[in-house]
């Protein structure tokens, strides 16, 4: 009966920390955003130095657990690594660009329409059936959008930040499907520490261009650092830690309050208060989004 009682009440402690553990994941996941509107430089080279620091934190972090990095590649990963890459790369240049044209809430909540375009790619490209709950969905999150968007006007700084965080919740969706078939043999810290070396190498040469115009100061290299090493690394390593004590299921539906914890996070420090439009807009893409986490577990 002593013995019954423990377990449970074990079972339960690790529950309620692998809820925590999933919940910090989410802010630091919504952190992104705000870290890339105070650092004072262009998005390539936040996308630089965000993907340097990961991929030296993943290095170290590496090194202790014995994990072997090199064993990843081999002639079948290298084009998939270039690949998912360069589409990280994609995603990331383009979700601070808007976040530097439209704020953090615009572009969080373009971002989070990625769910519409992966289930619009298994339709369009792997012809896969789409059923009337999918079709919600897409109908949800395409209302939420137009909710969202201030105007219609291309000139509008907030429609461009949509449009680029829409182009960022593609670039992520696509990452998503590359990811979802790529070879078997790499686990999840070899695919990382690549793929931010991957993105490094790809965005530096146009972050050379803007580097003599910068004027990082040592707040910006902090934020940086924290961009990569807490919003990259450790974000990531929280989450998959998480489905240590919760089912996937449920890790993703917490994951998917991202876009509501960006939103409070730039109310509170830059006073972007969303109007009542954009509140149901952003209400209607967070429940598609956690809708999708419910009815389809994310792959790792």
């Amino acid at each position: 009966m002593i013995a019954t009682s423990v377990s449970a009440a074990d079972t339960s402690g690790g529950h309620r920390n692998a809820l925590l553990v999933a919940h910090l994941a989410a802010i630091l996941f919504g952190l992104t955003g705000i870290l890339g509107a105070l650092i004072q430089a262009d998005a390539s080279l936040i996308t630089v130095g965000r993907a340097t620091f990961a991929f030296i934190a993943l290095g170290f972090v590496a090194g202790l657990k014995g994990t072997r990095l090199l064993d990843a590649l081999k002639r079948r990963n290298l084009p998939v690594l270039v690949l998912t890459g360069a589409l990280l790369a994609a995603h990331w240049l383009t979700f601070f660009v808007a976040v530097k044209a439209g704020g953090v809430a615009v572009a969080t909540l373009g971002f989070a329409s990625f769910p519409a375009f992966i289930a619009l790619i298994d339709v369009l490209v792997f012809r896969e059936r789409i059923g009337a709950v999918e079709t919600l969905l897409l109908l949800m999150v395409t209302a939420g959008l137009v909710l969202v968007v201030p105007s219609f006007d291309l000139l509008d700084s907030g429609t461009q930040g949509l449009l680029w965080g829409l182009a960022s919740g593609l670039a992520f969706a696509l990452l998503a499907v590359a990811n979802r078939r790529r070879p078997a043999g790499m686990n999840a810290m070899q695919v990382a520490f690549w793929q931010n070396l991957v993105v490094a190498l790809l965005v530096a040469p146009l972050a050379f261009n803007h580097l003599e115009g910068a004027r990082l100061d040592g707040a910006d290299w902090i934020n940086l650092a924290l961009l990569g090493v807490f919003c990259t690394g450790l974000a990531q390593f929280l989450f998959v830690k998480s489905l240590d004590g919760l089912e996937a299921r449920t890790a993703g539906m917490i994951l998917a309050l991202e876009p509501v914890y960006a939103i409070a996070g730039a109310w509170w420090l830059f006073a972007e208060q969303p109007s009542p439009r954009m509140a149901a807009g952003a209400a209607l893409i967070v429940l598609a989004t956690v809708c999708c986490a419910w009815r389809k577990a994310p792959t790792h």
